[in-house]
């Protein structure tokens, strides 16, 4: 099957020059330009009283050309002593123009270098800085989640994934436009920008030692290419999937998914439900939003539990994973419960609801 503009994708992903680049979750600083801005306001600020304070003392300094010094020649000479080029041709020759050059200019020099080069210095500290802590971002993350895609489907899917305790330091997303990654790091996650396609972009992702990967790009084709780099880099980490078409959905678990969610289906099944049943629609909304009201987890059976039917256990049981296989909560197979079982429950949902996760390698078709 080929999927429509799957020739243009594949042209673009083996295109060489491609812009991507790490982005860091930060504190609110402000802009560069407004810093820049506040120091040149300052330095001025420096200057004008270095001219006000050689003018008003005018009389303590001499100029090699008229003798007078007037107000352009002490802004003259406030400039070239600020800046320590000192040409020499204005000086101080009163006792009280020395004192002053002594006690307030040359403060007001050093003030003023201070602010100038200390705007460069900072340029290059935070750029250190900066790379510093990319090294030491890249060296600890390990078992992470990846998200390729940080739209309205990329977002719903972290919410989820983070009320059941995943922290945002273990979250890296991957989106080619630079406002999305702007606001993904806003809200406290690392950032990639580049196209997930290329197998570069996911490498600065550190993919390869990801442990889960969610793809939740805007078309199916994309997605498809994502997966088959992803699984390329990573045999083991788990890879969830949205498409739009359902026909479209095999060829994503070929290409190296081990789910598939059909985004326009589902949406139109919850449609179909709530208009048989506006409870239902209500009932289901709720357990597919996790963190409140009514949950459903996935948790081991616990030592009380074996040798039991799923009926009597404390928990709602929907259904029992044994295995690979997903049994009924009323199959005959699993009428007894085991220790190496796991449950899909539903739960009433509190700060000590938590997903266990299955960290098993889900079978290759």
């Amino acid at each position: 099957m080929k999927l429509p503009g799957q020739d243009a994708i594949a042209r673009q992903a083996d295109e060489h020059l491609v812009t991507h680049r790490v982005k860091l979750p930060r504190k609110m600083v402000e802009r560069p330009i407004r810093q820049v801005g506040k120091r040149l306001a300052m330095a001025l600020l420096v200057l004008v009283a270095t001219v006000l304070i050689v003018y008003v003392d005018r009389e303590g300094y001499h100029d090699n050309a008229d003798s007078a010094v007037d107000l352009l020649d002490a802004a003259y000479y406030s400039t070239v002593t600020l800046s320590t080029t000192g040409y020499g041709d204005i000086t101080p020759v009163s006792d009280s123009a020395r004192l002053t050059n002594i006690l307030v200019i040359t403060p007001l020099r050093v003030l003023f270098l201070i602010i100038l080069v200390g705007t460069t210095l900072e340029v290059l500290t935070e750029r250190t800085r900066e790379e510093w802590r990319l090294s030491r971002w890249r060296s600890t993350l390990r078992d992470h989640t990846v998200v390729v895609g940080f739209g309205t489907k990329g977002r719903s899917a972290l919410q989820t994934v983070l009320a059941t305790g995943l922290r945002k330091q273990q979250v890296v997303v991957v989106d080619p436009s630079g406002k999305a990654i702007e606001a993904a790091t806003a809200e406290g996650y690392a950032g990639v920008v580049g196209d997930a396609t290329r197998s570069e972009v996911l490498r600065r992702a550190e993919v390869h030692r990801a442990r889960q990967i969610i793809i939740a790009t805007q078309r199916d084709d994309t997605a498809v290419l994502v997966t088959l780099t992803a699984r390329q880099l990573n045999r083991t980490a788990k890879i969830v999937a949205a498409v739009r078409e359902e026909e479209n959905a095999p060829l994503l678990k070929q290409s190296g998914a081990d789910a598939v969610i059909t985004s326009a289906s589902a949406a139109g099944r919850l449609l179909g439900l709530s208009v048989l049943s506006p409870a239902a629609g209500m009932v289901m909304e709720d357990l597919i939003q996790q963190g409140s009201g009514l949950d459903l987890i996935e948790r081991p059976v616990i030592k009380a539990e074996v040798g039991k039917n799923p009926r009597e256990t404390g928990d709602l049981v929907v259904s029992v994973l044994r295995g690979h296989r997903v049994l009924g909560y009323d199959d005959p197979a699993a009428a007894t419960l085991e220790l190496t079982d796991r449950l899909i429950t539903i739960v009433r949902a509190t700060r000590d609801t938590k997903v266990t996760p299955d960290t098993r390698p889900l079978p290759r078709d």
